[in-house]
């Protein structure tokens, strides 16, 4: 399957924050707010079964990863022009939530994917939700800092670090991949513009076979500030 990664453009709202005596962490959240099927990639069925995954990774001010979560969405049976509310509906995306390290940043990776086998693909989303915003340590990101990163790679690391079986990760295979996207933020450039919402648009788009798709998403990063309580001794 050929796809193409669209650029993202991002829209940034600015809100002035205030000030605080006591020392504050910013906590980034990543919610899925929509997804809209333009083309299907199955136009014989006239319809695709879809899954999201997604993960926000953190690293700290020396560059090292130091916490990721993960989220899941799906298996949703979609048709042609048919736009889906993922923040709301019947069957809303889960957010996730992960500190930003001071002087740090933080990944926020997502993949959609054309699923082919139902059952292995619900029980894939069954263990995420049950990690569902549970801080794991990225290890396998350590080992291959030297690789360029993909938001599919970024992803798959995250279900390993989480304990998500090797066999069901295998589900986000390349040639049901209908498409990619990642959005890195920095502490210390919030801090100083005092961004606190960035809003992600990605058009995905490929052929298969025959057959052309065309979808597109939408998601959020808020950033929260976070009181840090000093610890009793």
């Amino acid at each position: 399957m050929n796809y193409k990664i669209q650029p993202i453009f991002v829209s940034l709202l600015i809100l002035v924050q205030t000030s605080c005596t006591r020392p504050t962490a910013l906590t980034a959240e990543l919610q899925p707010r929509s997804l809209q099927a333009v083309n299907l990639e199955e136009n014989i069925s006239r319809r695709d079964e879809l899954m999201l995954a997604y993960t926000l990774t953190s690293y700290d001010a020396k560059n090292k990863p130091v916490g990721v979560v993960n989220g899941g969405w799906g298996v949703e049976t979609v048709q042609k022009g048919q736009q889906l509310d993922l923040s709301g509906g019947t069957n809303p995306a889960q957010s996730i939530r992960l500190e930003l390290p001071r002087n740090g940043r933080m990944v926020a990776s997502l993949v959609l994917i054309e699923v082919d086998e139902y059952a292995r693909a619900q029980q894939m989303l069954e263990q995420v939700r049950k990690i569902h915003n549970i801080v794991s340590v990225p290890v396998s990101l350590v080992l291959t800092a030297t690789e360029v990163l993909t938001p599919l790679k970024y992803v798959t690391a995250g279900l390993w670090a989480s304990g998500v079986g090797l066999k069901l990760v295998d589900q986000l295979d390349s040639d049901d991949l209908l498409g990619q996207s990642s959005v890195e933020v920095q502490e210390a450039d919030l801090r100083r513009q005092k961004k606190t919402r960035m809003e992600v648009p990605a058009i995905f788009t490929g052929q298969h076979m025959k057959d052309a798709y065309e979808y597109r998403l939408v998601y959020d990063i808020t950033l929260k500030t976070v009181q840090i309580r000093p610890v009793r001794q």
